[in-house]
């Protein structure tokens, strides 16, 4: 599956969690999440994959505002 360019996989592991994994650049960040809908479970790795992108953004947009 894609979200924002990120490559992931969601994949069922016992009932009621889910393995997920996905790569940004070098790091390949995977764990798991608990609940009984697959929905769920790929929602919160998009946000997981949003979160980790944030923190790999550059910092320069911060100065230049300030300018």
């Amino acid at each position: 599956m894609m979200h924002r360019g990120v490559e992931y996989t969601v994949t069922p592991s016992v009932p009621g969690v889910w393995q997920w994994q996905f790569r940004i650049g070098d790091a390949v960040i995977s764990g798991k999440t608990e609940t009984n809908i697959r929905l769920l479970a790929i929602r919160r790795v998009q946000l997981r994959i949003d979160r980790e992108l944030k923190k790999a953004e550059p910092k320069d947009r911060d100065v230049k505002s300030r300018d």
